[in-house]
C-alpha cells in the first residue's frame, strides 16, 4: 500500500497571516523583555547590610539587613558605638572586621563616595567650632562639605515646612529636615527626638526610604521594623 503525502498549498492570505503572527510574537517577546528589564532597574529594592561588622568603640560585632521601606533602630551600647556605626556605613569610620554593603556591593575606599551619594545623614547635634572629641560625629559644616551633600538647593520655605513635619523643634528638626529634603533613598539619623518616631516611620513605610536611626528612646524603638541591640 502506498501513502501519498498531502501538500496543501499556502495561499497569499495564509502566508500574510503567518507573517503577522510571527511579527506579533517577536514584538510581544521584545516588549516583555523591555518591561522586565525596566521593572528590575526601576523598582529594585535597595538593601543595606552589616555583616559581622566591628568598629573600634564596640565590644561585639553587629549584623543586620535593612530594605527600602523599613526602619531599623540601633539601640543599647554606648552613644559612641551607635554613632560610630552610622559613620562606618558612610565610610567615615574604619571597620576593624566584617563589612558594610549595599545591594551586595561591599564598602571600600573606592566605593565610599558612591555609598555616600545614596545617603542623607542627620547628626545628633551641632558641634562647636574647635570642639574635638574622639566620639563626636562630623560637624554640620563637615557633613555639607561633602560633594554628595551639595546636590540639592533647599529654600528656607521648604525647610520650614519640613521642620514642622518632623514633630520636633530647634537643631534636631533642622538637621533632620535638611537630610530628608536631600531626597536620598537611605536616611541615617543619629539620636532623633522621641517625637520624631511617627515621622520616621512614615518616611520608611509610605515614603519608601531605608531609615536607620540610633536611639534608646522607647518610641523610636517601637516604631522600628528592625531593632538591633548593641
Amino acid at each position: 500500500m502506498h501513502f501519498t503525502h498531502l501538500i496543501v498549498p499556502l495561499t497569499a492570505s495564509k502566508v500574510l497571516s503567518l507573517e503577522r503572527k510571527k511579527k506579533k510574537t517577536v514584538f510581544s517577546f521584545v516588549l516583555y523583555s523591555f518591561l522586565r528589564t525596566f521593572a528590575v532597574r526601576e523598582f529594585k529594592i535597595m538593601v543595606l547590610e552589616l555583616n559581622e561588622t566591628l568598629i573600634g568603640e564596640a565590644e561585639r560585632t553587629v549584623s543586620m539587613m535593612v530594605e527600602q521601606g523599613q526602619m531599623a533602630c540601633l539601640t543599647g551600647g554606648t552613644a559612641a558605638c551607635r554613632t560610630g556605626l552610622l559613620l562606618a556605613m558612610m565610610g567615615l569610620r574604619a571597620v576593624k572586621s566584617g563589612y558594610v554593603c549595599i545591594d551586595g556591593e561591599p564598602l571600600s575606599a573606592e566605593m565610599a563616595d558612591e555609598f555616600r551619594a545614596l545617603m542623607a545623614y542627620a547628626p545628633d547635634r551641632l558641634t562647636a567650632e574647635g570642639e574635638v572629641k574622639r566620639y563626636e560625629p562630623p560637624t554640620v559644616q563637615e557633613v555639607f562639605a561633602l560633594k554628595a551633600n551639595r546636590e540639592l538647593p533647599i529654600s528656607n520655605g521648604l525647610l520650614a515646612e519640613e521642620m514642622k513635619r518632623t514633630g520636633t523643634v530647634g537643631d534636631k528638626a533642622r538637621l533632620l529636615a535638611v537630610a530628608v529634603l536631600r531626597q536620598k533613598p537611605i536616611l541615617l539619623v543619629d539620636n532623633p527626638a522621641a517625637a520624631c518616631a511617627d515621622y520616621l516611620q512614615r518616611l520608611a513605610q509610605q515614603g519608601g526610604k531605608l531609615v536607620i536611626a540610633t536611639s534608646t528612646e522607647q518610641a523610636i524603638v517601637a516604631a522600628s521594623d528592625i531593632v538591633v541591640e548593641l
